[in-house]
């Protein structure tokens, strides 16, 4: 059977048992993973696997139930399972099918380009590019160890029916390589890492090219030291800056707007970053590490802002948030095999600076360059704002020396209306951000 003609049995199945409405996921997943270490191979692993996930409604109850056992027999059990738990389930006057006015009119999933045409390379030809990302590493000076180089390729491919009449699906191909590498001898080593993933691997950076970054990356950060306490302008480098901007993104999201658990709950049409500045969504980017014809309920995807002008425009929603909050979805409903739609964002933009991360760190005077967090401490309702960083000390506006185990703390309503990019963002991350400069922030050992 068909991926589709899967998703239309146990629709039909859960209908028999007596289910009012029902929607499939239909997954299918195929990967090949090597890594290598010391120019030998240390890892390596292909799999393959196809799973479903149906969502059984009885009124305002809902089950989910998934089996990557797909014949006749075990899609009918499914759907007999699925209903009787949704039997038992707490009524939600908010869980749903979109309505059929909602869905369709997406976009050719083939004008995404999401599918490389090219042949998957063998596993030889992939073992042979680690090497080289390795030996790239290696050969810059300070670096003592790689600690794995690998390399990976995978299709999968996605399909979604329901029983409002909506039918689709869509494939996409990942060929990513990373490197970690090791710098310094004994105590005083450090570890640093540089990886890339595109659609296409004609898109993809060298395997060198990767590697010395990530060599690059680990021999800069030898020798750190304390960095001092107190008040500091900070900039979140390229690397880390996305992470600054889905604590906003997690803040717009219907889940916690809807539980009133957000600390911009009452902030809609209000000023949350400085004038000028947008973040804006868009599923419907040629290649994007995230694009998407139609969200997991089958609402068609566009681009759509999420503030513009520094004002706050809109939540983030799937069909049963909206419905919760009085408002139309957003189509932006995402979806494993063993759980209902919640909402999440595709390719997210934010407003690039005019200036360079050169320019920022010049401008900047004393303060702190932040190029990896670790741990968080972070409330939702009121965005208070604590994480662990390293990176590096900047005096006279120049970089000083490396810092570790550091604390950088402040409030995110504060921080988002200081926020001063820069013009480096990658456009082929999923959140991409340029290195982004945020005043007033309390740094700590």
């Amino acid at each position: 059977m068909t991926d589709l003609e899967i998703a239309e049995r146990l629709i039909e199945a859960a209908k028999a048992h007596g289910a009012d409405a029902a929607d499939v996921i239909v997954m299918g997943e195929s990967s090949v993973a090597i890594g290598v270490s010391g120019g030998e191979l240390e890892e390596a692993e292909r799999s393959e696997a196809r799973e479903a996930g149906l969502r059984a409604l009885i009124g305002g109850r809902q089950a989910c139930v998934s089996s990557s056992v797909l014949d006749s027999p075990a899609l009918d059990a499914m759907a007999a399972r699925a209903v009787a738990l949704a039997r038992e389930a707490p009524e939600d006057p908010n869980a749903g099918l979109a309505e059929a006015a909602q869905i369709g009119g997406h976009q050719d999933p083939a004008t995404l380009d999401l599918v490389d045409g090219a042949e998957p390379l063998p596993p030889e030809t992939l073992e042979e590019m680690a090497c080289s990302a390795e030996a790239a590493a290696l050969a810059v000076q300070g670096v003592t160890q790689v600690e794995q180089a690998s390399v990976s390729q995978g299709r999968t491919e996605v399909t979604v029916a329901a029983s409002n009449g909506f039918h689709g699906g869509y494939a996409r191909t990942i060929t990513g390589l990373g490197v970690s590498a090791i710098a310094g001898e004994g105590l005083g080593r450090e570890r640093d890492f540089a990886g890339e993933s595109r659609h296409h691997r004609g898109d993809l950076p060298s395997p060198e090219w990767i590697g010395n970054r990530a060599a690059e990356r680990a021999v800069a950060a030898l020798g750190p030291r304390k960095a001092p306490a107190g008040a500091f302008p900070v900039l979140y480098d390229e690397r880390v800056a996305a992470g600054l901007v889905m604590h906003l993104l997690s803040a717009v999201n219907g889940g916690p707007v809807a539980r009133g658990a957000s600390w911009l709950i009452d902030k809609m049409g209000a000023q949350v970053l400085p004038d000028g500045l947008a973040i804006w969504e868009d599923p419907l980017i040629v290649r994007g590490s995230a694009s998407r014809p139609f969200d997991a309920e089958g609402i068609a995807s566009r681009p759509r802002p999420i503030v513009e002008g520094g004002v706050l425009q809109r939540w983030v929603l799937d069909c049963a948030t909206a419905r919760k909050l009085g408002q139309e979805t957003t189509g932006n409903a995402r979806r494993g095999t063993v759980a209902p739609p919640s909402p999440g964002t595709s390719n997210v933009r934010i407003t690039q600076g005019p200036q360079s991360r050169d320019d920022l760190i010049r401008d900047m005077g004393t303060g702190l360059i932040v190029t990896s967090m670790i741990g968080s401490s972070i409330s939702p309702t009121t965005g208070s704002y604590s994480r662990g960083a390293s990176g590096f000390w900047v005096e006279g506006g120049e970089i000083a020396y490396p810092v570790n185990e550091i604390t950088v703390a402040g409030s995110l309503p504060e921080m988002m209306k200081t926020l001063v990019p820069a013009n480096d963002a990658d456009p082929n991350r999923g959140v991409s951000a340029p290195s982004i400069l945020v005043e007033g922030l309390v740094i700590g050992a």
